[in-house]
């Protein structure tokens, strides 16, 4: 059977910080949401069944929240794209997209969302 990616959603993270340039938003933490969609081939995780093999979520999902609640942040897109830079630490990620939402930035909206994606090529030894 072949597989070609593994793909792993995070979905809705919600979690509190300072974002925004604004005085009132420096001063208070807001909520954000996050949704992180990360790509890694895994089959050496569906062969071995042994999570020394597989994409440990649980870490990279850690250290988003670390930082994204210890920081500060003027602009979404800076807090997406550490968030993103995060999620491509691992070397066999080929693919991460990040959006986080930041409900109630605007009186008539839900929420205002950004999305930021990276990629990288496949190595040559990934491929089965």
């Amino acid at each position: 059977m072949l597989f070609s990616q593994a793909i792993i959603n995070v979905t809705n993270l919600r979690l509190r910080t300072y974002i925004g340039f604004n005085p009132e938003e420096q001063r208070k933490q807001q909520d954000v949401v996050i949704n992180m969609e990360i790509h890694y081939p895994a089959v050496k995780s569906f062969a071995s069944d042994d999570v020394a093999d597989a994409l440990n979520y649980k870490v990279i999902t850690k250290k988003v929240i670390q930082h994204v609640e210890e920081g500060r942040f003027q602009l979404l897109e800076r807090l997406v794209a550490d968030v993103l830079n995060i999620c491509m630490e691992h070397p066999s990620v080929t693919l991460a997209r990040v959006t986080i939402d930041k409900p109630h930035a605007l009186r008539f909206a839900d929420s205002v969302s950004l999305t930021l994606e990276s990629r990288r090529e496949c190595n040559t030894n990934d491929k089965e």
